[in-house]
């Protein structure tokens, strides 16, 4: 029987979830999800002076928006030090590690001199072959004994075999003079005990994965498959940050992307099943594999996620529409909707889902049913209240008595009534939308109307019909 699949995500907690970060957990999500394997959380919170609760909890929240679930408990790292230097000890009894007396000083010391005669400022410790009887009662550091000859090879399902020269791995400090675990041990220790079997992460740790190997094989554990993904690059080329936009998971909350349509976008930044776009969690999950993912950065482009998003509210379930519509008031700090509005909104749906491309222009488009009497036209929507027009609206309001109240009755009502006035319908629906919505950019007239129902839209109109007298 195969081994079951374990990834890990390894956040540290000292700022928001970046958006590279979020594609990274959705990788090792998407891989053990798709193979009834197990996805665990570490909070690698070591570095205790810029580690705070406040980034724990975002990293939290951004991922249960982002419906990123974990199993068991979260990992913390530092939590774990004890252990990390439980293993550091037993290397160094076992003669895989040594004791390092040389001050940070000495050390700078070599390399400035190194420096200025042209040499490799790779450190090499006198103390690594030293006799015990030798050492004296001072401060030291912990380090491994790297290889000396021969080569390391990374064998990456994304980067290929990386191979790195033996000669230019330093003796790794394990453990500080404080007694304090460095990252490199906690990580490889934590990744064991943990029993993670696929190491899903950007490749600029690829580096730190021959570091790495060197703790596995002194402790004579398995490694595990390595998959070092490209980093998220701008629209530019160049390596995404602030100038680009929103980073954090939070910020893309708050512009309004459907979590689904964001999981979809990023699934697609660097993976590709064929030429699908759009899919899916079910198929994502059936679909995804590592060695899908390709050795260049992804461009990161908004009108590619705006794309994804709007496909997704068109197919999302009502229900779920409204909740995470609920989910993206509350965050943005606006007010939720009563159960009234939730149910006019939701009789409204099926004229909104197909037009917006985020639940902010969802809310935009809703307006007109979100709204209550009496509606004030912006001044784009209050030009098409003239005189003329409001004798019109005046007109129209009786005959809505009789008519047929489906979409098509009210098509046919609509249709009529301008032509008996000699004028084409778009010379109507410029009125009909400042009194029923108060903007021009609106569903049809038609569907507003039959959303509204017969009472509120004869209401609107004799609003509007009357304003001014």
């Amino acid at each position: 029987m195969s081994q079951q699949v374990v990834t890990r995500f390894a956040p540290s907690p000292t700022g928001f979830l970046h958006i590279g970060g979020a594609r990274t957990a959705l990788f090792n999500w998407l891989y053990a999800r798709g193979r009834g394997g197990r996805f665990l959380l570490r909070i690698e919170d070591t570095d205790r002076a810029r580690s705070t609760p406040e980034a724990t909890q975002a990293i939290l929240d951004g991922l249960a928006w982002l419906g990123l679930d974990h199993d068991g408990e979260a990992v913390s790292q530092f939590a774990r030090a004890p252990r990390h230097a439980e293993v550091a000890h037993r290397l160094l009894a076992e003669g895989k590690a040594y004791r390092c007396f040389a001050t940070q000083d000495e050390i700078a010391a070599f390399r400035e001199a190194a420096r200025a005669e042209g040499r490799s400022t790779l450190f090499r410790s006198p103390w690594r072959d030293a006799d015990p009887a030798s050492h004296p009662d001072a401060p030291f550091v912990i380090r491994i004994k790297a290889p000396r000859e021969g080569v390391t090879v990374i064998r990456d399902v994304v980067q290929g075999d990386v191979t790195i020269r033996n000669d230019q791995l330093d003796d790794m400090v394990l453990l500080r003079s404080d007694g304090t675990p460095v990252y490199m041990l906690a990580v490889a220790v934590d990744d064991h005990d943990m029993g993670v079997t696929h190491v899903i992460r950007g490749d600029d740790h690829l580096n730190n994965a021959a570091r790495q190997m060197m703790i596995y094989a002194a402790m004579g554990w398995p490694l595990p498959v390595y998959a070092h993904i490209p980093l998220i690059h701008g629209p530019d080329g160049k390596k995404l940050s602030k100038r680009h936009g929103a980073l954090g998971v939070e910020e893309y909350r708050k512009m309004g992307y459907p979590a689904a349509g964001l999981r979809n976008y990023l699934a697609r930044l660097g993976w590709s099943h064929g030429d699908d776009e759009f899919f899916t969690d079910a198929q994502a999950r059936a679909w995804f594999d590592i060695t899908g993912i390709g050795k260049a950065p992804a461009r990161f482009d908004f009108r590619k996620l705006e794309n994804i998003c709007g496909r997704h509210i068109a197919a999302m379930d009502d229900a779920l529409l409204l909740e995470e519509l609920q989910g993206y008031l509350a965050v943005t700090g606006q007010a939720p909707l009563s159960e009234d509005r939730l149910a006019r909104l939701g009789r409204a749906m099926y004229c909104l889902k197909d037009r917006a491309r985020t639940l902010a222009e969802l809310v935009e488009k809703a307006a007109f049913v979100l709204s209550d009497r009496p509606i004030a036209p912006d001044a784009a929507a209050a030009a098409h209240l003239d005189d003329v027009s409001r004798g019109i609206l005046g007109e129209l309001t009786p005959q809505l008595q009789n008519a047929s109240w489906t979409r098509d009755g009210i098509e046919d009502l609509l249709t009529r009534f301008a032509a008996d006035h000699g004028m084409k319908f778009g010379a109507l629906a410029g009125p009909l939308r400042a009194a029923l919505a108060g903007r021009n950019a609106t569903p049809s007239v038609f569907d507003m109307m039959l959303v509204l129902g017969r009472e509120e839209t004869a209401a609107r109109l004799t609003d509007a019909a009357c304003v001014g007298e």
